[in-house]
């Protein structure tokens, strides 16, 4: 499959406000009819980029002892080693490695909320080892979460619905940061069907993936086929998490993915997954409804439904 199967959309000029309703439009047919797109003159800053590209390539190149100084918790913090993610329905352990981070501060109001929602929590970050890391990738978080920002609001827009639809359920992001390592897979792997990471959606409302030239994405397109997502310059990879599928009420796609690295060589990536305020309730009569459709799923709350889905994927919550 070739990369035109997944649409690429130019959002400069919504960033600059001159064309912002075709902009929307593209947006809207992309995660209604594919689920998975492209986004292209997103405004990252090369340097940015850079920066934490290489500050994730440090931080995984270390040995496992050393990774292991912010070892992961069950708030979805820290380092999460070879074999300790099974994706549901998958018959064996993911190949990858993560590294999970989020919201550096929360407010008064949901820090009071700790002990009843879960993934409010504190960042850990490996300080002795990787003093670094930190400051490459913070930068980075806050422009991918401004990129999350507006690709909502051209949905908003779109949709015909209030223009602080999103934005008033985002004053305090859910966004959670994870840097991805995949060694090579190999004929074994394969043959024992153990992926870089096992076909699965994703849980939240929003993906926005920077990958390295190396490939390995697929996606399971409405034909049942698996689609390559060839690494582009410059883009982004954005695609519907299962959050906005039950919002949507169905009508935006969150496809099937999964990982094999054939490439030869180390493939890494960052994912940013932008989710809502952790206490906001996810209802489908509130993105709007026609007038004949019947509403399929009940009101939940982001960060439990996030969370339970964690917890049938890694190893972390098994002695829970």
């Amino acid at each position: 499959m070739s990369k035109n199967d997944i649409p690429v959309i130019d959002i400069s000029d919504f960033l600059s406000g001159e064309g912002i309703e075709k902009v929307a439009a593209q947006i809207l047919d992309a995660v209604t009819t594919k689920g998975f797109f492209y986004v292209s003159n997103h405004g990252i800053p090369q340097d940015v980029i850079d920066t934490a590209s290489k500050g994730m390539r440090d931080f995984f190149d270390k040995p496992a002892e050393l990774k292991n100084e912010a070892p992961v918790n069950t708030s979805q913090r820290g380092w999460l080693g070879p074999g300790m993610a099974t994706l549901k329905g998958a018959k064996t352990h993911d190949l990858k490695e993560i590294f999970f981070w989020g919201p550096e501060s929360w407010t008064e109001a949901l820090n009071k909320k700790r002990k009843e929602l879960p993934l409010i929590a504190d960042n850990i970050w490996p300080d002795k080892e990787s003093p670094e890391l930190k400051q490459t990738l913070l930068p980075y978080y806050d422009h991918a979460c401004n990129v999350g920002h507006k690709i909502l609001s051209a949905i908003s827009l779109a949709l015909g619905l209030e223009d602080d639809f999103f934005l008033k359920r985002y004053q305090t992001p859910m966004a959670r940061g994870q840097l991805v390592y995949y060694p090579v897979s190999t004929a074994q792997d394969e043959k024992e069907e153990r992926y870089g990471s096992a076909p699965h959606t994703d849980y939240g409302v929003l993906t926005l993936l920077l990958q390295d030239m190396n490939g390995g994405l697929e996606v399971l397109n409405k034909d049942n086929e698996w689609v390559t997502a060839v690494p582009i310059p410059g883009t982004l990879v954005c695609n519907v998490g299962d959050l906005l599928h039950r919002w949507s009420n169905d009508r935006f796609s969150s496809n099937l993915h999964r990982v094999i690295n054939k490439s030869g060589n180390e493939r890494h990536s960052i994912a940013i997954f932008f989710d809502p305020t952790p206490d906001t309730v996810i209802d489908p009569k509130d993105m709007g409804l026609g007038e004949n459709d019947v509403v399929k799923y009940a009101p939940i709350i982001s960060s439990d439904y996030v969370n339970e889905q964690n917890k049938k994927s890694f190893a972390q919550y098994k002695d829970m």
